[in-house]
């Protein structure tokens, strides 16, 4: 998946902003960090402000589908 299609996805999953998309959300942030790592996670999550429609933190590890914690 190219950032610009992740970014797309992830406004879309945001405008909704519900617990449903917070999910889908997780699994484009965790395709993104398998294929882009983890600045690029950063940097869509600061970008997109995820931490203020889902609570995602800066340095929060995507693993299938699974937020993990703060490196």
């Amino acid at each position: 998946m190219t950032l610009d299609r992740a970014r797309q996805l992830l406004k879309v999953q945001a405008d909704f902003g519900s617990f449903y998309n917070a999910n889908s959300a997780k699994l484009i942030l965790s395709e993104v960090q398998k294929e882009h790592g983890q600045a690029a996670v950063d940097q869509l999550i600061r970008e997109l402000e995820l931490d203020r429609v889902f609570g995602f933190q800066p340095g929060t590890r995507f693993e299938g589908g699974l937020a993990l914690g703060r490196e």
